[in-house]
């Protein structure tokens, strides 16, 4: 499974960006899909996941509210809709794949594949 992350870019505080992961792999939903994040001189952290069919979701605590992760099966595509946004947002986002979670996991240990990230910066 390849998976090809997009949509990161510069952004002021209180804007939105939406993040995309597209997966080469035809069987796309018989996976949970996973975005993390890490800062420069900071550990990797999770984010949100979504389950193989898309109906159960899980955030971090501190992008509750804000994030919202969605998944298109016929475009075997994963998305995160990331709203106002603040400079603690900003860190290289990446996506995963896991394929022994179907209900969606914050470990990123679970996760079988990743992409190789999209940058976000949201200036003050």
């Amino acid at each position: 499974v390849q998976l090809q992350a997009s949509g990161g870019g510069l952004v002021q505080a209180g804007g939105s960006l939406r993040l995309s992961c597209e997966a080469s792999e035809v069987t796309f939903s018989r996976y949970s899909m996973g975005w993390f994040r890490q800062a420069p001189g900071k550990e990797r952290e999770f984010v949100s996941s979504i389950d193989w069919n898309g109906r159960r979701t899980f955030y971090a605590d501190s992008v509750k509210g804000r994030f919202t992760i969605s998944r298109d099966g016929p475009r075997n595509t994963v998305y995160l809709q990331m709203n106002s946004l603040r400079p603690e947002d900003t860190a290289k986002y990446l996506c995963a794949a896991s394929r022994r979670y179907y209900s969606g996991t914050d470990d990123s240990e679970n996760y079988d594949y990743w992409g190789q990230g999209t940058l976000v910066t949201v200036s003050s």
